[in-house]
């Protein structure tokens, strides 16, 4: 903790010393001026002190995350059960195959126990890699079995500080971006420092470790930080080149890693869309990252054997209907100011009409029902009709996939953040309004030649402000984040790290301070560079002295795992049942039991297809009003042995009425709810009782069916008669 304490402060002192070396690196245009002959050297002094910046803070970031996950787990002392119980829920299905491949007697053997998995749903052989995301514990795996570490490291050692090491990735990305849209390196040093203190809101890494998006995140900010350099004016093709090929790599890692990637880079590729259409962006540079969303895309589709959810996408759907489209209106640009906006509606409505007779023709050769259910969510939640769908109504009764609750904005506001934020978007906001209303002016004008046209244009520049083509991408960017992150709560660590980069940018940059100054005609270049350094040197120092007590308080608060009734189950189901034992439960314990037992599972918390889906509502009957005898019949057509019932589903308090696991099993079987209050008119009571409450009376009708094996004071282990 001492260490840590004092690579924070260096880095602090650094920034407020070296701040003036950045004023030569501040040019629109992207070139750094001739200056003196100690220029040069001092450019070079700068990147390398700033580059040094960086990687500290992202070190210090991993050190910080990873003790905070020690100390509040105490891992390296508590067992190896107690370690895998503590990959809560789809974390210990993921972390499963990394065990699972570790195990195996070889490379080749771990592999086909992957495409040929007959463990994860029982009765049913599936290919893993084609239905998960997992490729990247198998990298992993076989990197540790071929380094000569296993004397060293233990393998789930070896796999979280991989995870920990990824977020030094993640915030050298984000310092990276903000540095390249600014034009210094203390809007990096910022940007990490607020993503280090509003941790809370911008990472859950240290306690969902093995989750996609912690491994797909910090491959999109790297993707997000070669985007922001692309777009910058004057590159040479050389570096052109390389800076496709990097957003390309991290694209694809990016998609590899994550099954929501299509959704993610769908709004990106919208974004895209917007500012091209409004000519803020080069045509040709956008061109090219349609090309690499839709080759990164298929790329990871061939991997995972020719997914069919990912050649179904609204991505690639979208991203071939704007190349069409603008092969159609091929002088989409060109015109007269009402010519050019009808142009641009024609071509808004000719996309978007591609795109869903595409994707819908797509999903009709393929037969694809995968995603069906996210869109029923999406219609249920915003607004579209209400649903008895009960995979819908499992989603919109999770607080992750609510709205942002407001105290995010109190949170991110004690830290400076949320004002910063609100300030430079506003800003940006107007610029990108004055700046596409110019544009199109722009084609009018283009209509008028010779001299006269180029009078007018350079009239207008003089009295209109600029914005750059990546700053443009990064404002379009949080807003579309920033729309998801304020409707699906989940989301909201995209849009936040994002923030502590677009904030600090804003903070530190010439443009916007030389906006508002001369908005409030107070604009001298002198005063410019003043304010640009000392109001976020003033805002470092407020964070360091306001948070930094409170994260060495953090860093020094001991506690330690305790779920003695998870680990007496799971040390129970070892000891006492077969190894080719099926089980039936809840989702979330299930990928437990497969970690820590190896058992076979009848269902998972992996949602994404629709058998998986129907199977599992099938299985949550124990929590149903049904007759045993249905029961029974329901689990053993899945090959069940025993099944794990649970007190805090069947007695949940955690949500309210309408929204407990019971009652939309209810619903979806038309039966009226539990408990006063109001249920629709048609739901009729049921003719049985709630099974998970009445098989515990130990009647005859039931015990011909199950029989209790194991009990403590949340679960209850039943074995299932094999009569036919």
């Amino acid at each position: 903790m001492t260490t840590i304490r004092q690579r924070r402060v260096g880095k602090g002192t650094e920034a407020a010393e070296d701040q003036p070396s950045e004023e030569t690196n501040v040019k629109p245009d992207g070139k750094i001026p001739p200056g003196p002959p100690g220029g040069k050297l001092w450019n070079i002094l700068s990147i390398t002190v700033g580059g040094i910046v960086a990687i500290s803070l992202g070190l210090l970031t991993s050190v910080y995350v990873a003790t905070l996950h020690e100390n509040d787990l105490w891992f390296s002392n508590i067992k190896e059960v107690e370690r895998e119980i503590s990959f809560r829920t789809e974390c210990g299905l993921y972390y499963s195959y990394y065990k699972q491949m570790i195990q195996a007697a070889s490379i080749q053997q771990g592999l086909h126990g992957l495409v040929y998995d007959n463990k994860t749903e029982s009765v049913r052989t599936i290919n893993i890699l084609e239905r998960m995301n997992v490729y990247q514990e198998v990298f992993l795996s076989i990197l540790y079995r071929i380094l000569p570490i296993q004397q060293y490291l233990e393998p789930v050692y070896f796999y979280i500080y991989t995870l920990f090491g990824l977020q030094a990735v993640y915030v050298i990305a984000l310092y990276v971006t903000s540095w390249l849209l600014s034009g210094t390196w203390l809007s990096g040093l910022l940007a990490a420092c607020w993503y280090i203190a509003n941790r809370v809101d911008t990472t859950r890494v240290e306690f969902t470790i093995p989750l996609r998006e912690n491994w797909a995140l910090p491959f999109f900010a790297v993707q997000i930080a070669a985007i922001t350099y692309l777009l910058r004016t004057h590159l040479q093709p050389a570096q052109e080149r390389l800076t496709l090929m990097a957003v390309f790599i991290a694209t694809f890692l990016f998609s590899l890693t994550w099954q929501f990637n299509q959704f993610m880079m769908l709004i990106q590729a919208l974004a895209l869309f917007i500012l091209d259409c409004l000519d803020m962006l080069p045509t040709a540079k956008v061109t090219r990252l349609y090309i690499i969303q839709i080759s990164g895309l298929l790329l990871v589709c061939v991997l995972q054997f020719f997914n069919s959810m990912i050649l179904g996408s609204l991505l690639i759907s979208f991203n071939v209907s704007v190349l069409i489209a603008r092969t159609i209106q091929k002088n989409l640009k060109k015109g007269g100011l009402l010519n050019r906006l009808g142009k641009l509606i024609l071509h808004v409505l000719l996309v978007l009409g591609l795109t869903l007779l595409i994707n819908k023709f797509i999903k009709k050769i393929l037969n694809l029902e995968s995603d069906e259910h996210i869109f029923k969510f999406l219609k249920a939640k915003f607004g579209f009709g209400a649903t008895r769908d009960f995979d819908a109504n499992l989603y919109l009764c999770e607080e992750a996939f609510g709205l942002l609750p407001l105290n995010t904005f109190s949170r991110l506001s004690s830290t400076l953040l949320f004002y910063v934020y609100g300030f430079v978007l506003f800003l940006l906001t107007v610029a990108a309004v004055i700046v596409a209303f110019r544009n199109l002016r722009l084609f009018f004008f283009s209509s008028i030649s010779g001299s006269n046209q180029v009078q007018l244009k350079e009239k207008m520049e003089e009295y209109t402000v600029t914005l750059r083509p990546d700053a443009a991408y990064s404002l379009v960017h949080t807003i579309l984040f920033g729309c998801l992150a304020l409707s699906t709560m989940r989301m909201k660590y995209l849009w936040t790290s994002h923030m502590c980069v677009f904030a600090s940018f804003g903070l530190c940059s010439a443009e916007v301070w030389k906006l508002l100054l001369k908005c409030l005609h107070l604009y001298t270049s002198q005063r410019t560079q003043v304010i640009k350094y000392s109001i976020p040197i003033i805002t470092l120092l407020y964070i360091l002295f306001k948070f930094w007590p409170g994260i060495m308080d953090e860093l020094s608060e001991l506690r330690e795992f305790y779920d003695p009734d998870t680990v007496e189950l799971m040390n129970w189901i070892t000891s006492n049942t077969p190894s080719t034992a099926v089980f039936a439960g809840s989702m979330q314990l299930l990928a437990g039991v497969k970690l820590c037992t190896g058992r076979t599972l009848t269902n998972h918390p992996h949602y994404e297809d629709k058998n998986l889906r129907e199977r599992t509502k099938q299985i949550y009957q124990i929590y149903a009003k049904r007759s045993p005898g249905d029961v029974h019949g329901i689990l053993r057509s899945f090959g069940t042995d025993y099944v794990i019932l649970e007190d805090s589903i069947c007695y949940e308090r955690r949500h309210s009425r309408g929204c407990r696991l019971r009652d939309l099993l209810d619903v979806a079987n038309g039966h009226i709810m539990d408990g006063l209050g109001e249920n629709e008119p048609d739901l009729k009571p049921s003719v049985y009782p709630r099974f998970c409450e009445e098989i515990k009376k130990n009647l005859p009708s039931y015990t011909m069916h199950f029989t209790r094996v194991f009990q403590n004071k949340t679960f209850h282990v039943y074995k299932l008669a094999k009569h036919k």
